[in-house]
């Protein structure tokens, strides 16, 4: 816990943070053993909860003094006042000069709705109508037929979000469903596209084609390769009933088949990673019907809430986000993992890297200057317990600063078809068993006497221990709900999605725009066009990328 912090004595470091970034390196000196001799009732001091989700800080740097500090420096950026912002639909996104108000799409319930409520409640009733449609077979094909699959054709947030959520929420049961299985396509290499055709027939197959600008290459080249698959068996003027639209741009997708009517809105004040409780959602409505979806939202909403209305000492995105800024810019972290210990989350943390990366992942503050202090870590991760079979080895005997989120379900699904009661107890044992050990590690001093204890000479034993010692003092947290629900889990979405705006708030930077990944596709148009007009075609490119043209036409030669 002891690293110094990366950030600079330079002017452009905000004189506020430079302050508190000062008074929290003199107070991170202390190892959590330190702590917790310290602190007798750390265990239960450091728990909080909210929304149906535990957040325990004991096993992290965090102490009393360290959150005083954050939380002052909070007052003085204005924090209380930007929550409200956000959850009113305050501009909050200034470099495209548009309001983020993404809460709005799951604040529809149970308050009076107008403006940006009226709106998404409107698309929810009709997502869910569709969705009803499609669940009793009511939606038929061109022929006749009931739709069996739909394939939802997104990428990025039209398509991590929901792809999330669905396999979140399915216990094993979907295989056996009467509602139609639902499908997802992002990458543009034909190879997805093409497994998931095979399994499918056109006649019995709706396309949701998911994107807010219709303009994005990936996803339109997958929808025309899968419109023409539809069309293998399905007359042209016949397309209507196999193709549904999501966007923003409601005269492109109608040129391109989509009838008026099976187009769902978009509105440019819903960010894509912030966009699976919009239209974005048909799929999970589709896959798991109404009252799950509702759910979801509900699960979300009581997160905004107690976002809105809790102290910042107890306030759960708040004491994330501060420990964030103690790991990330006073202890050095520089990447984060995140570990489900649910096989139904193992696609949370490829969710979770838009969300955090994409957001935070900018070195340019709000007004335009370079930021001298460090900003989003590396977010990755998988499920456990296979973790613990590979990288796990790094996280407790490696040299980097890496800290953990544990996300724990306490209890197995109800749905389970089998007891699962011991495999469940297995997976929670494992979870809280590597939590203990990277908080606690293994002196070599311990290492030596159980070589001992074991039967090994004393020489042996001594060359043995270093390789077998544990440093320990290793940051994680557990966050944990008694299940995994819809509500459950809206309210862990949404704890992430506002730890992120906190986040930005400190450190001054803009978390509602990615002009970082324009330019690739800038790029990328220009030399697909070179290489579409073939290898003698004039491509007026770097010698580098004129070398890759060149093999990628040598390749396809042979």
């Amino acid at each position: 816990m002891n690293n110094p912090h990366p950030h600079s004595k330079k002017d452009a470091v905000p004189s506020a943070l430079d302050a508190c970034l000062n008074r929290l390196e003199v107070n991170s000196t202390s190892s959590l053993a330190d702590l917790f001799a310290q602190e007798p009732n750390r265990a239960t001091q450091w728990t909080f909860k909210a929304a149906g989700i535990t957040l325990d800080l004991c096993r992290t740097p965090i102490h009393d003094n360290s959150l005083k500090s954050i939380v002052k420096y909070a007052q003085s950026q204005e924090l209380g006042s930007k929550i409200r912002q956000l959850l009113s639909g305050g501009e909050l996104n200034t470099t495209e000069r548009r309001a983020a108000h993404h809460t709005a799409l799951r604040d529809i319930f149970d308050s009076p709705a107008s403006g940006h409520q009226q709106m998404a409640r409107h698309t929810f009733e009709r997502v869910c109508e569709l969705a009803d449609q499609l669940g009793s077979g009511q939606w038929l094909g061109a022929n006749g037929d009931p739709i069996t699959d739909v394939i939802n054709i997104g990428i990025g947030g039209s398509d991590l979000g929901p792809r999330l959520v669905c396999a979140a929420l399915d216990h094993g049961q979907l295989a056996n469903s009467e509602r139609p299985a639902v499908h997802f396509v992002a990458n543009v290499d034909p190879v997805e596209l093409d497994q998931v055709l095979a399994t499918c027939q056109p006649s019995s197959t709706l396309i949701v084609v998911a994107s807010k600008t219709f303009s994005t290459v990936e996803t339109l080249e997958n929808a025309r390769a899968a419109r023409q698959w539809l069309l293998r068996e399905i007359l042209d003027a016949d397309l209507g009933k196999h193709l549904i639209g999501i966007t923003a741009n409601i005269e492109k997708a109608v040129e391109f088949g989509i009838d008026a009517e099976n187009l769902l809105p978009l509105w440019d004040w819903v960010g894509g990673r912030y966009s699976l409780w919009s239209a974005i959602g048909l799929p999970i409505a589709i896959a798991h019907g109404r009252q799950y979806f509702e759910q979801l939202l509900r699960g979300a909403n009581a997160m905004d809430k107690h976002f809105c209305d809790s102290e910042l000492n107890q306030n759960l995105p708040f004491l994330l986000a501060a420990l964030d800024l103690i790991n990330v810019n006073v202890c050095g972290a520089q990447s984060a993992a995140v570990l489900p210990y649910s096989h139904q989350l193992a696609l949370l943390p490829a969710y979770l890297q838009q969300l955090c990366m994409e957001s935070n992942g900018k070195s340019v503050r709000l007004n335009g200057e370079h930021v001298s202090y460090a900003t989003s870590p590396v977010v990755w991760g998988s499920a456990g317990t296979v973790g613990q079979h590979s990288f796990h080895q790094l996280l407790h005997q490696g040299t980097g600063n890496i800290p953990i989120d544990f996300i724990l379900p306490l209890r197995p699904n109800k749905a389970s078809t089998f007891d699962d009661d011991a495999r469940h107890r297995q997976l929670v044992a494992n979870c809280l068993a590597q939590s203990k050990a990277l908080t606690e590690g293994k002196s070599a001093a311990q290492a030596l006497q159980e070589l001992l204890a074991a039967g090994a000479g004393q020489e042996e034993a001594e060359r043995l221990a270093p390789h077998k010692a544990s440093p320990g003092n290793r940051c994680n947290t557990i966050i944990a709900m008694d299940e995994l629900t819809p509500a459950t889990l809206g309210a862990l979405i949404a704890l992430y999605e506002h730890k992120i705006f906190v986040q930005s708030v400190f450190w001054d930077i803009n978390a509602f725009d990615q002009w970082g990944v324009e330019l690739g596709k800038q790029l990328g148009g220009p030399i697909d066009t070179a290489m579409s007009l073939g290898k003698n075609s004039s491509s007026e490119t770097d010698a580098a990328t004129q070398q890759w043209i060149n093999n990628y036409f040598s390749a396809n030669s042979r």
